[in-house]
């Protein structure tokens, strides 16, 4: 490969100079071997590393050196989040813009499979594409079950299962042998295909397609099977691009990494991957592809942090769940505090952080970047402990408007607010009014006042009261789970309405899952007193956060997902007996997962939120390790 590049571009004058004009400091020989290298490598890199830096400078060295007009360097990350950072950063020096055109590709994996191998696999078929969405997907996936005549045996089939719905919304395309077959999420078939239901099954998918109407999934399925009838295109993508760059490799699936070694699998393609597998967070879940296999274990280490110091240093490494690593904090020697609340001052500690962060980060780093409020969950779910999550600790978090405007999962999230500040008369008259909404647009019928219903189990007043309870206890993170509640509407609808359903098209909006993360963060009112100098925080998902630096950082106590243990908690026990995280029961270490991921964000002011009952055997543990302990009520 050498010979597309000029033999100098990583000398020592040429990459100090290029760093110096990008504003880069290399004070250590890891960032040094990063950059030199032309061989394969996977990188580990710690968070608050310069990872995103260093690749920036590594590709713009290249651009300025690189002398082919027909073969270029492909970039490839897992978020268009990390594709646009990296983008971003080229588009500062002439040599990196250079990459951002033709013949070099700058891309997700996903749009790297689409781009090469999906869709001209589909143009081919005679396939117009319309949409490559999950939650897009599942609508008109349940609109076709709901509404098509040729699928009522399957329909009627899949009302008997507890995961009927799910079943549909995930169906997926699978390349096994070199054969596209169609399967449930898990990767199996749930019917026999001889069976009425079975050939339904398939033929759902195949009308979906005919649509151009897919998963993300299907997309890797069909360049997969694309690849395996005509390997040639593999070898013409690789003679395209003989370097390859991965970034954020710890969330690359098992699916995406078994693509991109039948495209680059062979020597002559040097593949560089970088990540910090101790952040991989996405990969939980049946539905989910097991992670790949970075890092390999003579990878290469970035182990210094320059955005914090050394004990929030010293908190991370404790808590590397996938690859043991000991990361030195070069960064400012910032606070680490542990903040104790009650059952009658829960709602009292985000303004307490707020005042520490007042107190302890000069005002204008604060106002850059004003304090972030952190927790694993966002919203209530079903269990009867409390707090559980953001919105217990700031009330109203879960009524903050969403983008998609008239959105039925908005007013149920609200709804759930209301229930759990406790008004359960609002939050059902709220989501009923809702509810009454979507029948007007589905329906020449109207709904009843809620008072009205019918309550016997068996009747449609009976299965809409439930239905209105599981809407207000259940979890509205995942749009599986959600498709499964308005498909329950759907059905039930007619009964109530005495009239069938015409508008049901129309729904496709209101009815459609929003993500928290397409919910705007809530910034919370600035105190009155002003002479405090209190700087308003900004409240959002510990997943959310991931890549962002803060100036200061509180991270709340909140219900992991086996709904029984709180994450702080279970971190500190883990802390306090100084035990091998990797080894701890899997529940906490995804607790310690998450927490690892928020804690590695802040680089003045780092606090965790937890109930005193809960942290008292272990305030001694953590003062011996330099961390400060406060009653909320005292700051």
């Amino acid at each position: 490969m050498t010979s597309l590049y000029a033999p100098d571009v990583f000398i020592k004058d040429k990459v100090e100079a290029l760093a110096q004009q990008l504003g880069l400091e290399l004070p250590h020989q890891e960032q040094w071997d990063f950059i030199q290298s032309a061989e394969r490598l996977d990188l580990q890199a710690a968070p608050g590393s310069g990872k995103t830096s260093l690749i920036g400078l590594k590709l713009a060295l290249m651009g300025q050196g690189w002398n082919s007009l027909t073969r270029g360097i492909c970039v490839l990350s897992h978020t268009n989040t990390a594709k646009d950072e990296i983008s971003s950063r080229l588009a500062v020096t002439p040599a990196g813009r250079r990459l951002l055109q033709y013949p070099h590709f700058i891309g997700t994996i996903q749009s790297f499979a689409n781009t090469f191998f999906a869709l001209p696999a589909l143009r081919a078929r005679g396939i117009e594409v319309q949409a490559v969405d999950d939650d897009t997907y599942a609508a008109a996936a349940l609109r076709l079950l709901e509404r098509h005549p040729a699928f009522r045996t399957l329909n009627t089939s899949l009302g008997h299962r507890r995961n009927g719905p799910t079943l549909v919304v995930e169906a997926r395309y699978v390349c096994d042998a070199g054969k596209l077959t169609t399967t449930g999420p898990d990767g199996t078939q749930p019917f026999k295909l001889d069976s009425p239901s079975g050939r339904q099954f398939v033929a759902l998918k195949e009308k979906l397609t005919e649509q151009g109407i897919f998963r993300y999934h299907d997309m890797f399925a069909l360049a997969e099977h694309h690849l395996s009838h005509y390997p040639q295109l593999a070898q013409a993508a690789a003679h395209r691009f003989p370097f390859v760059l991965l970034d954020e490799m710890q969330d690359t699936s098992d699916l995406q990494q078994r693509l991109l070694d039948k495209v680059f699998g062979s020597p002559s393609t040097v593949v560089q991957r970088v990540g910090d597998v101790n952040q991989r967070i996405f990969t939980d879940g049946p539905s989910v592809a097991q992670p790949s296999s970075f890092p390999l274990t003579h990878a290469a280490q970035l182990p210094v942090s320059r955005r914090f110091g050394s004990k929030i240093a010293a908190l991370a490494s404790d808590l590397t769940i996938h690859r043991r690593q000991r990361i030195d904090g070069a960064g400012r020697d910032g606070t680490i505090a542990l903040l104790l609340f009650d059952d009658d001052t829960v709602t009292e500690v985000v303004p307490a952080f707020e005042r520490m962060a007042a107190a302890t980060v000069p005002r204008p780093l604060l106002l850059d970047s004003p304090p972030r409020v952190l927790g694993a969950r966002l919203s209530r779910g079903g269990a009867k402990a409390f707090p559980q999550s953001v919105s217990c600790y700031v009330p109203g978090f879960a009524t903050v408007p969403s983008q998609a405007t008239g959105s039925l999962i908005t007013t149920a999230r609200a709804a759930q607010a209301q229930r759990q500040a406790g008004d359960n008369h609002a939050a059902v008259t709220l989501l009923w009014s809702a509810i009454r909404d979507v029948a007007r647009i589905a329906s020449s019928g109207g709904l009843p006042p809620l008072r009205r219903l019918e309550r016997a189990p068996a009747t449609a007043g009976g299965r809409t009261r439930l239905l209105l309870h599981d809407m207000l206890t259940s979890p509205l993170d995942s749009h599986v789970e959600w498709a499964v509640l308005t498909a329950r509407l759907l059905r039930v609808l007619p009964d109530l309405t005495q009239s069938p359903l015409k508008g049901v098209a129309r729904l496709t909006d209101p009815l459609a899952h929003v993500p928290y993360a397409d919910q705007p963060a809530l910034v919370l009112e600035a105190p009155t007193d002003a002479d405090h100098g209190v700087v308003p925080s900004v409240a959002g998902s510990i997943q959310s956060a991931k890549g962002e630096t803060h100036a200061a950082t509180l991270i709340l106590e909140c219900l992991e997902r086996s709904g029984k243990k709180y994450d702080v908690h279970e971190v500190l026990g883990l802390l306090s007996r100084q035990q091998d995280a990797s080894q701890a029961l899997v529940t906490v270490q995804h607790a310690a997962q998450l927490v690892f991921v928020g804690a590695t964000r802040p680089t003045h002011l780092l606090a965790f939120a937890t109930h005193r009952t809960r942290a008292e055997p272990y305030v001694e543990a953590m003062t011996a390790r330099g961390w400060s302990v406060h009653d909320i009520n005292a700051l």
